[in-house]
């Protein structure tokens, strides 16, 4: 095998993606909410982006001959093309031209108006106003209480310590043995403090704190006077593991307890917090805003609109439009005019582009899914984006951008747009059926079935072949796992069972 180095010439095929055709993915995939965020930013940077002034949700008061049409910037703008390559001699004076079609509805001036710079103003205030306060963390909450407890300062500094440990997201255990806290060369002194300081810990809110394991932090929740203490106290102590599994007559032997005792026991352990630090733990909901609004015309067919009223209109301005032909400007600043220029229009185009995109795949979705807004969520089709994609003629990249974090108001409530998605299998008759369906059906036959002896995952796929639906055992394991369902023998109810 011989080895050389030297040069020679290859042509390669590789493809890249322009500029332009990156900003219109990512336009397409920004939600409404985000897409309002995206051109506020790009006018605070582009000063040749100019909007309506106009509130879009107000009534149109002023006459209709004053803002120009949508046909008219559609010809106007779109076919504006602005690079260093042309001189584009035709399309700068038609965009000088412009001034006689569009009427004079902008400030010849590159600065905000005096009502923009105040609605900005009131933005940021309302938005400083409604900023919440930040809520009070355990561990702020137990330094709290034990501040107000007249204990030795060494056992005070060790508790302190042992809170620092305690997280919210892990339901407030302690995780850590007593002697990490400690130093290396602790004393038998030392070690008596931390457990005493342990027991300080878990003797504040909420209740079971600091516990470290399952076992204890159920055990420090039980109090004397609470109904069946003494069986609670029992279970919780050595038969954790048959309750998970539901083993009652392995308890029933152990123990001497009758069936009724120990899940009445049971029902009653079911009421102490597992995680109590879990209060703490402050729960996110994102606001959801529809893209998309999907209503009944009078012929009982759906129609989708876009919820796009919020996203101002924009406009090269026209300051700069007439900057670019001034005789007094520098070669600088028309070729900084070019640039902005080149950059709004291609913004402008991309969110017309995002509005017919994702009115053609929205309409597209609701066509193939209107049984399921009629009757609702059994009769959702199964449904790939593959398909939508072939149904609009556009590539499956481009739906899965579109639906991506978007929401539709429809009849049936407010949904994500990736809802209308499932997958599916076939009857036995050949025909398609959800995976959502199925689900639906299995949890009606686990809810019909007989407590006292539950069907296993063999009789439920037999079951559901019984009205045409052909799902492999495993697949019914793999659902009824997703679902929160327990095993067969978890479901049985014991006190039902024939003695």
């Amino acid at each position: 095998m011989r080895m050389s180095m030297g040069l020679d010439a290859r042509q390669l095929q590789v493809q890249k993606i322009a500029p332009r055709m990156i900003q219109s993915m990512e336009i397409l995939q920004l939600p409404v909410l985000a897409l309002q965020e995206r051109i506020e930013r790009e006018m605070n940077e582009n000063p040749l982006l100019e909007q309506s002034e106009t509130d879009p949700l107000a009534p149109d008061e002023s006459d209709e001959s004053e803002v120009p049409s949508k046909d008219t910037r559609a010809e106007t703008e779109k076919e504006l093309v602005v690079d260093n390559d042309h001189d584009n001699k035709d399309d700068f004076e038609r965009l000088l031209n412009m001034d006689s079609e569009l009427p004079n509805t902008f400030d010849d001036s590159f600065r905000r108006s005096a009502n923009r710079m105040q609605e900005e103003a009131d933005r940021r205030h309302d938005l400083m106003a409604n900023t919440e306060t930040r809520p009070e963390s355990l561990n702020d909450y137990l330094l709290h209480q034990l501040s107000e407890m007249d204990i030795d300062d060494r056992v005070e500094a060790m508790a302190e310590r042992i809170i620092s440990t305690l997280d919210a997201r892990d339901g407030g255990y302690l995780r850590m043995p007593l002697g990490d806290l400690l130093p290396s060369n602790h004393s038998k002194e030392d070690l008596e403090i931390a457990k005493e300081a342990l027991a300080v810990v878990q003797s504040l809110e909420p209740v079971g704190i600091a516990a470290r394991d399952l076992r204890e932090c159920l055990l420090l929740q039980l109090t004397g006077d609470v109904p069946l203490y003494d069986e609670m106290k029992t279970l919780i102590s050595h038969h954790l593991q048959d309750l998970a599994e539901n083993r009652m007559p392995a308890i029933q032997r152990k123990t001497g307890f009758s069936i009724e005792t120990i899940q009445a026991a049971r029902d009653a352990m079911h009421k102490l917090n597992p995680k109590p630090g879990n209060a703490f733990t402050k729960t996110y909901v994102p606001t959801v805003t529809p893209d998309v609004i999907v209503e009944q015309d009078e012929n009982g067919k759906y129609k989708v609109t876009l919820d796009d009223d919020r996203v101002p209109r924009l406009y090269i301005s026209e300051y700069y439009r007439t900057r670019l032909q001034d005789p007094t400007s520098t070669d600088e600043e028309r070729e900084f005019i070019k640039k902005k220029i080149n950059g709004a229009q291609w913004l402008i185009d991309s969110i017309e582009q995002r509005r017919s995109t994702l009115t053609k795949v929205a309409q597209a979705i609701v066509e193939h899914q209107a049984r399921f807004l009629d009757e609702g969520p059994e009769a959702i089709e199964p449904l790939k984006m593959q398909q939508i994609a072939d149904r609009v003629g556009v590539h499956v990249t481009t739906v899965s951008r579109a639906v991506d974090d978007k929401w539709m108001q429809t009849p049936r409530g407010i949904l994500p747009m990736k809802r209308f998605f499932v997958g599916g299998t076939q009857t036995g008759d050949g025909e398609d059926v959800a995976w959502d369906t199925i689900r639906l059906k299995l949890q009606e036959l686990i809810d019909k079935e007989d407590k006292s002896s539950p069907h296993s995952d063999e009789d439920l796929v037999d079951e559901l072949k019984k009205v045409g639906m052909t799902v492999a055992r495993r697949t019914v394991t793999k659902y009824r796992k997703k679902m929160g369902i327990p095993s067969s023998r978890q479901r049985r109810d014991w006190s039902l069972v024939k003695k």
